[in-house]
Order: C-alpha cells, then sequence, then structure tokens
C-alpha cells in the first residue's frame, strides 16, 4: 500500500483547508493509496466529520504541537519534537509513509529534508522545482525556483541532471531537453555563472543539453522541457508566472460553460480556446499544489502557505504520481553510474 503523509497543521488555514483538501483528494488517488493525516486528532475527527467523512478513510498521526510560519525554522524544528512536522518527517525517515507534503513553514521542511531525509548521496544540493504548462496540454519542469539563490555553476549543472531525471520518469518525457534559462540564445551569452554553467552543461552526462534557452520560449515547449536557473531568478520567473494567472482570471471572457456550449459548431475555434484556457489553468498553482524538492532521499513537496482545499488536493495527487515514479531511486542509480566514471576519467 502506497501511503501519503500530509502535514493537517501545516498553512495558514490550517487544518480546514488540509482535512478538506485531503477528503477531496479520496476520490482522485488509487484504491492502493492511503492518506495519513499528522495533527490534532481531535480537531481532525471534527473537521472529517463536519465533510460527512468517516475518519476510517485515513490514517491519523496524533501530534501535540505546530511550527508556525514566524518560528525560527532550525530551532522550532528542533524544540517542537510533537509537532505534525517533526513527526511526519520521522515517519517517512522510518519508512512508515512513502511521501510528505506540506503547506507549512518552507524553512522548516528544508531543515527535514536536509537533517532528516537527507540528501541523495552525490547530490551536491538538493532543489526545489515547479511543474510549468507548456501549450498543447504538456508539462515542464523549472528548477531552482528559490531555496539556491547563489547557486555555484557545479550545482546548476547538477540541476540538469536531476531534472532530466524526474521529466522522464515523472512527466513521461523520452530524453527530456535540458536548457539553461539566460538573457540570449548564443553560446557564450550571460555572465560569468551563466557561461561556467553552459561549459559545465555541455560536458554532463546522461542529459540532451540543447543550449540556452530565452524566457519568452520556456511556456512555448519548442526549446526545451527542462528549464535550469538558480533560485534567484527561477522565483522571479514564478511569481511572474502566478502574477499574469491572477490578471488572466480578471480578463479572460472565455468560461467553461460557454465552450462546451459552443464546441461542437465551432470546433477549431473551440480547440484554440480550449488550450487558452487549459494553459492558463495549469499556471495556477492550485493545480499542482506545490513545489518538489528534489535530490533527498524521499519524496517531499511543499505546499504555499496560503493553500486552498483544491490546492491541498494537488499536492497529494501529485505527490501520489511522485512516489509511484520511484524517482528517488532513479536519481541514485543515475547518481551512482556517473561516480565511478568520473573516477576512471580523474585517472586516466
Amino acid at each position: 500500500m502506497l501511503r501519503i503523509g500530509i502535514d493537517a497543521m501545516g498553512g495558514d488555514f490550517a487544518p480546514e483547508v488540509a482535512v478538506e483538501g485531503a477528503v477531496m483528494a479520496l476520490k482522485k488517488i488509487k484504491s492502493g493509496s492511503r492518506i495519513v493525516l499528522f495533527g490534532d486528532e481531535k480537531r481532525i475527527r471534527e473537521l472529517l466529520a463536519k465533510h460527512h467523512c468517516s475518519a476510517d478513510n485515513f490514517d491519523i498521526v496524533a501530534t501535540s504541537e505546530v511550527i508556525e510560519m514566524g518560528d525560527h525554522p532550525a530551532k522550532a524544528f528542533q524544540a517542537k519534537q510533537d509537532s505534525s512536522m517533526t513527526v511526519g518527517f520521522r515517519h517517512l525517515a522510518e519508512g512508515k509513509i512513502d511521501g510528505f507534503a506540506s503547506a507549512g513553514s518552507t524553512g522548516a521542511m528544508m531543515v527535514g529534508c536536509m537533517y532528516v531525509i537527507k540528501p541523495i548521496k552525490g547530490v551536491i544540493r538538493p532543489v526545489i522545482s515547479t511543474l510549468i504548462p507548456i501549450v498543447k496540454n504538456r508539462r515542464g519542469l523549472l528548477l531552482d525556483v528559490g531555496l539556491n539563490v547563489d547557486a555555484k555553476p557545479e550545482v546548476l549543472a547538477q540541476y540538469g541532471l536531476l531534472g532530466s531525471i524526474f521529466a522522464q520518469h515523472v512527466l513521461k518525457i523520452d530524453n527530456p531537453r535540458v536548457a539553461l534559462l539566460n538573457i540570449g540564445e548564443e553560446e557564450g551569452k550571460g555572465n560569468a555563472q551563466a557561461k561556467a554553467t553552459y561549459d559545465l552543461l555541455k560536458e554532463q552526462k546522461g542529459i540532451n543539453f540543447v543550449g540556452n534557452v530565452e524566457s519568452s520560449y520556456i511556456f512555448t515547449g519548442k526549446t526545451c522541457d527542462v528549464v535550469v536557473s538558480d533560485g534567484f531568478v527561477g522565483n522571479v520567473v514564478l511569481k511572474m508566472a502566478e502574477a499574469l494567472y491572477r490578471i488572466n482570471t480578471r480578463l479572460t471572457p472565455f468560461k467553461p460553460w460557454l465552450l462546451n456550449l459552443l464546441r461542437p459548431v465551432l470546433e477549431p475555434i473551440c480547440e484554440k480556446l480550449y488550450y487558452h484556457k487549459n494553459f492558463w489553468d495549469s499556471m495556477n498553482y492550485e493545480s499542482v499544489g506545490g513545489t518538489i524538492v528534489i535530490g533527498v532521499n524521499a519524496p517531499v513537496m511543499i505546499g504555499h502557505g496560503g493553500s486552498s482545499a483544491k490546492a491541498i488536493c494537488s499536492l497529494i495527487t501529485t505527490m501520489e504520481r511522485n512516489i509511484e515514479s520511484r524517482v528517488c531511486d532513479k536519481i541514485r542509480e543515475a547518481l551512482n553510474e556517473i561516480e565511478p566514471a568520473k573516477e576512471e576519467s580523474k585517472q586516466e
């Protein structure tokens, strides 16, 4: 049985939205999956009753503390040993659950990743990534989106490998194209960091590096499937995309019921309108649920602090796919193959 751990106390609107999102996810996850809720058991049961959902549909792990958004991440993680987040990470490390997600403190989640789950051997720095919408109802991957804002070239080059493995096994993209986000497509463009990273990506084994990509092309899918950047630039791109989504939802005149009405009559036009709607819908963070931590020993996802029930539901279903893909094992296998090759080349 696949067990998905959820921090029911994490986020601005927890536990209400976390429980509601978990109830919504019951209809979407597979029969062999089980949601495990960490948090105030009494409150969780009350909320499940409110939604007319039996507590027997879940496993509930009772905890008595909560790591708040304003807490110091490392100190709180250490001091609050019975917090929903700390207990959740312990269960993940002990193999009692197969993945863990929370909309709580990003800093505390990364403390858990680094010191409880720990990076996969050979990973220089874990990275947080996000799925990006691509026209024609596809998904790409952008990494980093905010964790390492001053990443060294060798770290960025490894992002290319980590992103490629993730795209292949989770997004099911054959031979994913990896590109470096830059101010121009030509080799030699960019600052010293970009130029050095480009050279390393060209030499990186196990990836299909296609060169630089400008930001104007990352949502088209014409150039690449995986976009590599440092956390500073990636976070700017992510937040701009979120802002564009909010603007678009206020301006677009196309509604689902209208598209359904017009589709039989104006099939060619409606096809474009459906792609338009699906593209913008997939730019909404709620459709993914959160950011994915790549490079640690078990599946971990971090939700938006202001997550809605819909976002928590998506967080759970996305986590299910991550666990099923065995992407952590695939990364371990790839790094085990690369390291001996490096040692051989040094000896030569």
